[in-house]
């Protein structure tokens, strides 16, 4: 009835996983695992739960701790005190609406979340939405959805969420070792992988030409957002266009050298994530600069200022520099000055430290901004 498999970690320490397969009439209605150090114990635990599972009505009873996913996640959702992004809510709304959520949590193995990320990458949609994906589709026209697999591994994320706390909350017999299973087979076959990590960092001229653009448009049209203040500001403080326009004057700290960023972006926590980041003297020339005219300091909409960055690039013939890109620049720049992970982590928010390790090839070379006219104080005019 139950079975003992051995696998190595990546650190090279051993885990022996004691699983319990129960069958009736040739189907499985019952399945619990659980993974220790050491194989006595899993043996242990092993003879303890089979003699526990012998007695008579012990299945029933299982049966009453044994939910569909559907209901499991409506109660991670319930329970959790983290308010959640909007992101994640829509994925678990998804996820409920796939075969695998009617599943009761101790039939759900491996090859069921493996292939619920199959059918992620695949196009699947919930019944009845077909036909609403191919309207937005445009001109009738039916097209196939698919899914890139930075966006399926987001949804593995927050599936793996329910998987972490199923039961050591509530004792619903989610299997977590074979969620995990399932990421590493779903990631060697490509099904599932991190985002793409962008190189891409604006030139001198490149900035030059835009910051001329946004400058003679602002003399034109006085009331059009600051976009030359803006980009600078998202070089020198490294934030995301989004994180830029939740800054407040009421969490400005110049005193302290610090800001804080409102619900900053995080795989797990957004709403709520507020965090102080280090406010370098660059940065705060330009928000010295700007009128205090709303509780924002750039009180502007963060899709706007996307909009207006793409469309510039793409009237000045820049190809392929988003935004983001300029964030990217920023933090390879303090790398350039000799900084080291823990300080530039001050600045970028970063929560971990391994975010920042693709930088560590960066040489220290000096500061490509230092005397440039386009500083605060440089002498030209945004």
């Amino acid at each position: 009835m139950g079975t003992i498999s051995e696998r190595t970690r990546k650190n090279g320490s051993k885990a022996y996983t004691a699983q319990i397969r129960l069958k009736q009439k040739g189907e499985v209605v019952h399945t619990e695992a659980q993974t220790f150090d050491r194989k006595a114990a899993a043996k242990a635990w092993l003879k303890k739960r089979e003699t526990e599972l012998a007695e008579p009505g012990a299945l029933e009873r299982l049966k009453g701790l044994d939910p569909i996913l559907a209901d499991v996640i409506d109660e991670y959702i319930s329970t959790s005190l983290k308010a959640m992004g909007k992101t994640k809510a829509q994925c678990l709304r998804l996820i409920k609406k796939h075969p695998i959520a009617a599943k009761r949590s101790s039939a759900i193995a491996s090859p069921d979340i493996s292939g619920f990320a199959k059918d992620l990458k695949s196009g699947w949609l919930p019944e009845g939405e077909e036909d609403v994906f191919e309207a937005a589709s445009g001109k009738g026209d039916k097209k196939i959805l698919v899914r890139q697999p930075q966006t399926v591994g987001n949804y593995m994320s927050h599936l793996g969420s329910v998987f972490a706390v199923a039961r050591p909350m509530w004792g619903y017999p989610l299997d977590k070792s074979a969620f995990e299973d399932a990421v590493t087979v779903t990631s060697r076959l490509g099904i599932v992988s991190r985002s793409n990590e962008r190189d891409r960092r604006p030139t001198i001229g490149e900035l030059e030409k835009l910051l001329d653009f946004f400058a003679e448009r602002n003399q034109r049209t006085p009331q059009s957002s600051p976009m030359g203040k803006m980009i600078l500001f998202a070089i020198f403080s490294t934030r995301r266009q989004e994180e830029i326009t939740v800054i407040r004057w009421d969490g400005y700290e110049p005193e302290h050298d610090r800001y804080l960023v409102r619900d900053m972006k995080h795989p797990g926590q957004k709403i709520g994530n507020d965090v102080w980041c280090t406010l370098l003297p660059e940065a705060r020339a330009i928000i010295e600069a700007m009128p205090k005219k709303a509780a924002e300091i750039f009180p502007y909409n963060a899709g706007t200022i996307s909009r207006n960055f793409t469309d510039a690039c793409k009237v000045l013939g820049i190809e392929d520099l988003h935004f983001h890109d300029l964030r990217h620049d920023g933090i390879s720049r303090l790398f350039e000055l000799g900084w080291d992970i823990p300080r530039v982590s001050t600045v970028s928010a970063h929560r971990s430290w391994t975010s920042l390790k693709r930088y560590t090839h960066i040489r220290q070379v000096g500061d490509k901004y230092a005397g440039w006219k386009w500083l605060p104080g440089g002498g030209t005019t945004l």
